[in-house]
């Protein structure tokens, strides 16, 4: 890997200078947080663009640039097909279901399953959602100080270990995470994702550039008679790099593949507490809708050239495909080979905006829904608002401890290749159930209060046995697989819906129930 450079004095001048704007933007907001609903929803004034750029940061993290920036090195431009695959769903979600949660979306993201199903119901989702949305947090944060701290690493001398630089990484970015949220709640998060949206463009844009003049050097070494551009395509059709999906490569990332990555994608983007929240914190419907025009577009045009460094650095630079600390630092470390100092000091700042982004959106979210469903709802339903506002930081403060001692975890006891595989394996099993069981409720007006219970019931007890009969019995290891379980735990929630309907029949106080939140969601706001 030679041209790698190291970090330098400016690069961490300038990574120091990020976390104190974000310190600062916490701050600022901290004493402007009067009530629950502005430390939660900033009370309907967040302008349609800050809310868009928001939900475009909390729907990727450095995932993007450690999983998606390794697929895009080895395999080309599949990378960017299975992001387009946010489009659709993201379009959809904002049609048909975005803007009837935002109508029923009084304070937490989770009332309209109180108003539709009833409190046991809301406590399921609550407990549920609850230890998954830590999970992929933990996930997430793992990632970045995988990649960050290959980086630092550089920086210091040779008896610092990766893993006390990722130690380092994992607290000093979680810290700074739960602080500026602590302080400022939505608004500040919601800001901070604006101001680090710039910081990830100042890296993202300009780096395609130095890939290029890169790219001119090695075709002149290799006396290619033609442009940068020109000796990238060649090579790039060589190894198949424009196939949209390839099922012949390693994770067979076939159209069958991709599809259910649009399911999965489209069944999170719609039910997704942090994203509920930001749709439901602008004005107006008219500001919602353009919310989501705003994120559709900029997950049209972002991953080509998100992806283009990885995809070039193939042809530049020489790492070892079989090497995982290699290959899930491949941005990082084309970032190291071909940025001048102080350019990485913003990158590793943009790959901290990433994580810091989806997270913050996480820590207010799960806040916001322990505090309103759980504090409020069921510990002290006279709770003031200057008691929910406490509440929710000290939440956010305790989830962001146990994130971190997740993440500890996650690095003790397993690899982080398996983390990818378990974070999708996971979310095969416990998403289909969770987010269908909450779309069901919105439109199915024949279903009964109780029909959502019995589809999540069976729905995860389906997909947790079928796992566990996959674990018993290695000849049917692939039940476990993305492809597999999503369909067996899509099936099985729907299936427990139609029995739960015609099984627990609603009494006339319930119809009367469901027709008027019916009438709520029927009803736009102006």
């Amino acid at each position: 890997m030679s041209g790698i450079h190291s970090v330098g004095l400016a690069d961490l001048l300038v990574i120091l200078a990020f976390f104190g704007v974000m310190i600062g933007v916490g701050l600022f907001y901290a004493k402007r947080q009067k009530s629950s609903r502005q430390y939660f929803g900033s009370d309907k004034s967040v302008p349609w663009y800050l809310a868009g750029v928001s939900i475009y940061m909390n729907s990727f993290s450095a995932l993007a640039f450690v999983m998606y920036s390794t697929l895009a090195y080895k395999y080309g431009l599949l990378a960017a097909t299975m992001c387009w695959a946010s489009v659709p769903a993201m379009l959809l979600g904002l049609w048909f279901v975005a803007l009837k949660m935002r109508r029923s979306a009084k304070g937490s993201p989770l009332d309209f399953i109180r108003a539709r199903y009833g409190m046991k119901m809301n406590q399921a989702l609550v407990w549920l959602g609850i230890p998954m949305q830590l999970l992929d947090g933990a996930f997430k944060l793992l990632a970045i100080g995988t990649v960050v701290g290959i980086v630092l690493k550089s920086a210091l001398p040779p008896e610092y270990s990766l893993d006390t630089v990722l130690f380092w990484a994992i607290v000093l970015s979680g810290a700074v995470i739960v602080a500026y949220t602590f302080l400022g709640g939505l608004k500040a998060a919601v800001v901070c994702d604006f101001i680090q949206f710039f910081v990830i463009v100042a890296v993202v844009v300009v780096l395609p550039f130095f890939c290029i003049e890169r790219l001119s050097s090695a075709a002149a070494s290799a006396g290619f008679d033609g442009s940068a551009l020109a000796y990238f395509a060649e090579k790039a059709r060589a190894l198949d790099f424009f196939k949209l999906a390839r099922s012949d490569v390693e994770g067979g990332y076939g159209w069958e593949y991709m599809f259910y990555t649009f399911v999965l994608v489209g069944l999170n983007l719609s039910t997704q507490w942090a994203l509920i929240q930001r749709y439901a914190s602008t004005k107006s419907e008219a500001d919602a809708k353009k919310t989501g025009y705003l994120v559709a577009g900029l997950q049209t045009v972002s991953p080509l050239v998100f992806y283009f460094p990885a995809m070039a650095a193939r042809f530049f630079m020489d790492l070892d495909l079989n090497n995982p600390d290699q290959m899930n630092g491949v941005y990082a470390l084309v970032c190291l080979a071909v940025l001048p100092c102080g350019m990485v000091g913003m990158m590793i700042s943009a790959m901290f905006s990433a994580t810091m982004s989806s997270l913050a959106g996480v820590y207010n979210a799960i806040a916001n829904v322990f505090t309103r469903d759980v504090y409020a709802g069921l510990v002290n339903r006279n709770a003031s608002d200057r008691s929910q506002v406490l509440v929710g930081r000290l939440a956010t403060v305790a989830l962001g401890v146990v994130v971190m001692l997740l993440t500890f975890y996650m690095r003790a006891n397993q690899g982080k290749s398996d983390l990818v595989d378990m974070c999708n394996r996971m979310f095969s099993v416990f998403l289909p159930p969770i987010a269908l069981s909450m779309l069901i409720g919105i439109f199915s007006r024949k279903a009964t209060k109780r029909a959502g219970l019995t589809a999540l019931v069976t729905g995860i007890s389906v997909g947790a046995a079928t796992f566990v009969f996959a674990q018993l019995n290695p000849a049917y290891a692939n039940l476990t697989e993305m492809a597999t379980m999503t369909p067996i735990t899509f099936i099985a929630t729907a299936l427990g819906a139609v029995a739960g309907t015609y099984v627990f029949k609603d009494t006339p106080e319930e119809r009367a129930e469901v027709a008027e939140f019916f009438r709520t969601l029927d009803t736009p706001e102006i």
